[in-house]
């Protein structure tokens, strides 16, 4: 079980940060991650394994609007 914004997930297995994006249909390059409060590196996705306890925070980016 990882919490993810605030929700718990279960998982199967392990899953890399990647996979789990991919999964979840975020595009890896439109997000940050934050892992355990410690935001991790883009380049450091597909490295990171998400474990039992885990809590990850994804935030989207979003453009638009003018002022």
């Amino acid at each position: 079980m990882i919490t993810v914004n605030g929700e718990n997930r279960t998982l199967e297995n392990p899953v890399s940060v990647t996979e789990y994006l991919k999964a979840c249909n975020y595009i890896p390059v439109q997000v940050v991650v934050e892992l355990n409060e410690e935001i991790i590196k883009r380049e450091n996705y597909d490295t990171t394994v998400l474990k039992d306890g885990d809590v990850v925070e994804i935030l989207h980016f979003m453009g638009g609007g003018s002022f």
